[in-house]
């Protein structure tokens, strides 16, 4: 083995050493903790805007449904109506 690849071994221990004292240092808990406590924040916030974004969908199919069952009510007033005309001009062909 080298004396380059031995240096390289032996830095690369050192900071994995340093970056494990780092990661687990007072300081980074508090970022860490300040992280997490944002990241539940924004949960709480996008839970509330899919809560206003699903009742705004139900009002729309709700409305959707009111809309639909008067233009139903509406064909079906039309079909009786057509329906009574052909029976009273089938009465005057056959009286």
């Amino acid at each position: 083995m080298s004396w380059a690849k031995a240096k390289l071994i032996t830095y690369g221990f050192l900071l994995g050493t340093a970056g494990v004292k780092i990661l687990t240092s007072p300081e980074a808990k508090k970022v860490y903790t300040g992280v997490t406590s944002l990241g539940f924040r924004c949960a709480d916030d996008l839970m509330k805007t899919v809560q206003t974004v699903r009742e705004n969908c139900e009002d729309i199919v709700a409305d959707a449904k009111a809309i639909n069952e008067a233009k139903y009510r509406e064909q079906d007033a039309h079909r009786i109506e057509e329906a009574k005309a052909i029976l009273e001009s089938a009465k005057e062909k056959n009286a």
